[in-house]
């Protein structure tokens, strides 16, 4: 099997403040709009400006500035502004940014977890340098959950299916918090065991430590759009290493892109989906559950 993994990202930087550069993965980007009128949105989040209409559809605009702590962008700086509209769960959204700066392409090895002594790191995802200037990649999944809160899902399984899985070694892994929590929520509900990680190198520490005590992995549930070693890279590295290759992978993405599904077959992924929707997931596990079954 050759590699189809993508080491290189593509960035979007751009500025909520005058000082702080900030960056988000393009893969989760729409389009880009100069800044426009906006439609009040009564009763929405306060981080909620207005709505546009992108395409004929009105979609909600997050002064993103606002939503992760920094004080709104002020009518005057609005005109130079920019909307980066996003696709990510399902739903499409508008982000008002101070002003957009480039996209640059980025190894994902070298973006590096956020330090703890770093202010306002609760969106961020991860950090890394260019031009010898700090960039803080958001998550914009996390922001998205702050503003516009998931409901929670639950899977409709039966006794003998929620048996099925009980036995087998699951392993999640998520850079994303949101997603993290939503994974364990839909075993979790289902008093299903598992075990957890938020980065690919790590998942693949965990397998090659269950495989060497004889107890490897069955499924693994991974995000396609991570730092460091990233879930084509993950999943490359499971099927051609022979004591883990038999793990049946789910590789899923907050993007709507048949692209990321292609590739996340042509690098040897059972299944591929759209996070989040917990009965869609719970039945994948449910389709390894019956290949290792029969195997």
């Amino acid at each position: 099997m050759t590699s189809k993994a993508n080491q290189s990202q593509g960035l979007l930087l751009f500025r909520l403040t005058r000082q702080q550069v900030f960056a988000l993965g393009t893969l989760k980007i729409r389009e880009l709009i100069p800044f426009t009128r906006l439609h009040q949105l009564p009763h929405s989040h306060q981080a909620v400006v207005g709505t546009i209409n992108f395409r004929g559809k009105s979609i909600p605009v997050v002064d993103m500035a606002s939503a992760v702590g920094y004080r709104p962008l002020t009518d005057s700086e609005r005109k130079d502004a920019f909307i980066i509209v996003t696709d990510c769960h399902r739903q499409i959204t508008g982000f008002l940014v101070r002003n957009i700066e480039r996209i640059v392409q980025c190894n994902w090895r070298e973006i590096e977890s956020p330090p703890d002594n770093l202010g306002k790191r609760a969106f961020l995802t991860g950090i890394t340098r260019l031009d010898q200037q700090l960039v803080q990649l958001l998550d914009v999944e996390l922001l998205m959950a702050a503003i516009f809160p998931f409901t929670k899902q639950y899977a409709a399984v039966t006794d003998v299916q929620r048996e099925m899985l009980k036995p087998l070694n699951i392993l999640l892994v998520d850079d994303s918090k949101v997603a993290r929590k939503q994974l364990s929520d839909a075993l979790d509900d289902l008093n299903i065991p598992y075990q957890v990680t938020d980065n690919g190198a790590r998942a693949l520490e965990l397998m090659q430590a269950d495989a060497a005590a004889g107890r490897p992995v069955d499924i693994l549930v991974s995000d396609i759009e991570m730092p460091g070693l990233d879930g084509y890279e993950l999943a490359f590295e499971v099927k051609n290493n022979p004591a883990l290759a038999d793990a049946y992978l789910i590789l899923h993405t907050s993007l709507s892109s048949e692209i990321s599904v292609s590739q996340a077959r042509q690098v040897g992924a059972d299944e591929a989906l759209t996070k989040f929707d917990a009965d869609e997931l719970i039945h994948a596990m449910l389709t390894g559950a019956t290949r290792h079954r029969e195997s």
